[in-house]
């Protein structure tokens, strides 16, 4: 995040001595995107993070080898993910259904609390909160989430979900091959947010405490590189920050938080946009009133999506443009062919004042293959639910 943040003891200046009572020095860390000319946090721990007791590669569960369908007819496709089976942790839970060279999208429904801390090593995560409440644990303090919340996790944090006990849980997980930010048209050069942006600094929520973990033991630390998890165990524990400072942090924006960008007749999909990511887009369609020219027909116009893959996660309302379509669904309307409102919500948008639609979309600019997993939840009528 490209605003300045500090929670915790720092030193006066970057790179001397900081040293704890006992007069041994902590162990600084600096941690930062595209080299050394990106943004970036420093971090100062009670122990190395470079000390580790074991090293072992272990099997990644969600590794897309052979789980891609094979190549079919090129069609709109309909997930529908609201009986998905509750299992595993936020990570080991997961059921990829779709991905490209940049992103990889998934859900789950987490019924345990991660007994360990994760990483991502290629880029960023943002987890959206369907359904649950908790905790997100990270080396840069405490953060709690709650429903509608996008965490997005640069690629440098640990992270753990600690889920309050009987919430059920329900999450989309974009997984980016690079950086998640605000679109650059939102910010101005110095990297405020301009006033016509549908959201500002006040909106993101970063880490509110930081707890410092001064413990022995055994801990355990999973980061997901290179098509493989890869398990380290620590004898001390890794949340092991006294302070930090700097402009790369974990935060959380609630979709109830997007102001929506309206007018007189139907505005594209771009007013949406809320992160921009290598190679997609993610846009939050939240309640809103509807175009007010006199003539104006709320719903979208049919439209081709020459150059991207269109996703369309349903949260939570009744979605204008279709029918059929359930809380926790997606759409997927591929490049090359062209997609629209459904038979009647054309003509019958036209008179609508406003909508109370939830949704979080992704369009991607290569195409998305589905997995094997994806096939098993796909509504085999959905392609020909125009001609009805």
């Amino acid at each position: 995040m490209s605003y300045y943040k500090a929670l915790g003891n720092i030193p006066h200046k970057r790179h001397t001595q900081f040293r704890k009572a006992d007069g041994s020095l902590h162990h600084e860390e600096v941690m930062g995107i595209h080299g050394f000319a990106g943004i970036q946090s420093i971090l100062y721990h009670l122990q190395p993070p470079t000390r580790v007791r074991e090293i072992e590669a272990v099997a990644c569960e969600d590794e897309l080898d052979g789980a891609l369908e094979e190549q079919r007819a090129l069609r709109h496709r309909l997930l529908n993910t609201t009986n998905l089976e509750p299992k595993g942790d936020a990570v080991s839970g997961r059921v990829c259904l779709m991905a490209n060279t940049d992103v990889a999208l998934s859900v789950v429904r987490p019924t345990e609390t991660m007994d360990y801390w994760y990483r991502f090593a290629h880029g960023d995560e943002t987890l959206f909160v369907h359904d649950g409440t908790g905790v997100l644990e990270t080396q840069f303090g405490t953060l709690r989430y709650r429903p509608g919340d996008y965490l997005v996790l640069p690629t440098g944090v640990l992270w753990r979900m600690v889920q309050d006990s009987g919430v059920d849980h329900r999450l989309l997980v974009i997984e980016a091959f690079g950086h998640i930010e605000p679109p650059k048209r939102y910010l101005n050069r110095y990297g405020q947010f301009l006033e016509h942006s549908p959201f500002c600094e006040r909106d993101l929520r970063g880490p509110d405490e930081l707890v410092t973990h001064d413990e022995q033991g055994e801990f355990e630390v999973r980061v997901k590189a290179r098509g493989q998890i890869t398990r380290y165990l620590y004898g001390h524990h890794p949340l092991d920050v006294v302070g930090w400072d700097g402009h790369l942090w974990p935060y959380a924006f609630n979709i109830e938080d997007f102001e929506p960008i309206t007018g007189r007749v139907h505005q594209p999909p771009t007013v949406h946009q809320t992160f921009d990511g290598p190679g997609f887009v993610v846009c939050s369609f939240v309640p809103r009133l509807f175009d007010y020219h006199p003539e104006a027909i709320p719903a979208p116009y049919n439209h081709s999506n020459v150059d991207s893959d269109e996703v369309i996660y349903y949260v939570e309302g009744d979605f204008m443009s279709r029918k059929g379509v359930e809380r926790a669904a997606l759409t997927v309307h591929p490049n090359g062919i062209p997609h629209g409102p459904h038979p009647g919500t054309y003509e019958g948008s036209i008179g609508k004042e406003k909508t109370e639609e939830l949704a979080v979309m992704v369009d991607t600019f290569r195409p998305l293959r589905l997995t094997k997993a994806a096939q098993q939840l796909e509504d085999p009528n959905y392609a020909m639910s125009w001609s009805s």
